[in-house]
């Protein structure tokens, strides 16, 4: 991939962050090693990738099995190398945590239970995956499956490892970032309450 260009939804994204994280993990420096721009969702991508714009891409599963299927090579799973990094989380100011924690236990509580829903209702979510990814490709479905169980946490508790990733990336461009403490931007105490109730 040096030397080569890389598609991501848009810079900024965290399939732009993500894919930085793991080129970096892999030796390549993304910002002199390799180009990345903006490329659009993963038809987009695809497109590009057929065109000769880009020569890579990141791309979530059930898709990777159709791109598999047009020829195209997969690499790498960024999932093995293990970055502490949140790909998707829900942030909030500490005063809206405070006036709406009532309202945001139940959200929370919600997430635990949609993921666990996932883990151990397979069939099913990988149905309702289908419905509103608008696909029916059985196989890219049950990669979809295997990758997301294996990626979403047992616990959500949110870790400071996560924040540290972040912190580190900005770090180059922001001195603030590198004395920043990580723990200072989470807060367990929304999972820890809901774990005390026996969930």
């Amino acid at each position: 991939m040096k030397g080569k260009i890389g598609g991501v939804n848009r810079i900024g994204s965290t399939s732009d962050l993500g894919l930085r994280f793991a080129l970096r993990r892999l030796g390549i420096d993304p910002e002199k090693d390799a180009k990345i721009i903006t490329a659009g969702g993963n038809p987009e991508r695809f497109a590009a990738l057929s065109k000769g714009v880009i020569n890579f891409t990141i791309i979530p599963e059930p898709f990777v099995c159709q791109a598999l299927q047009l020829g195209f090579r997969d690499f790498f799973d960024i999932g093995s190398l293990k970055i502490p990094f949140w790909w998707n989380s829900v942030l909030s100011g500490e005063a809206i945590v405070k006036a709406k924690r009532p309202l945001l236990l139940k959200f929370s509580r919600a997430m635990i239970e949609a993921i666990h829903f996932n883990k151990a209702n397979k069939e099913e979510a990988k149905a309702i995956w289908g419905k509103y990814l608008k696909i029916s490709d059985q196989e890219g479905l049950e990669r979809a499956w295997h990758a997301y169980t294996a990626a979403y946490p047992d616990n959500l508790l949110p870790t400071p490892e996560g924040m540290k990733t972040a912190l580190d990336d900005l770090a180059p461009r922001d001195p603030r970032a590198a004395a920043a403490n990580p723990r200072l931007f989470v807060d367990p105490s929304l999972v820890q309450e809901i774990e005390a109730t026996g969930l």
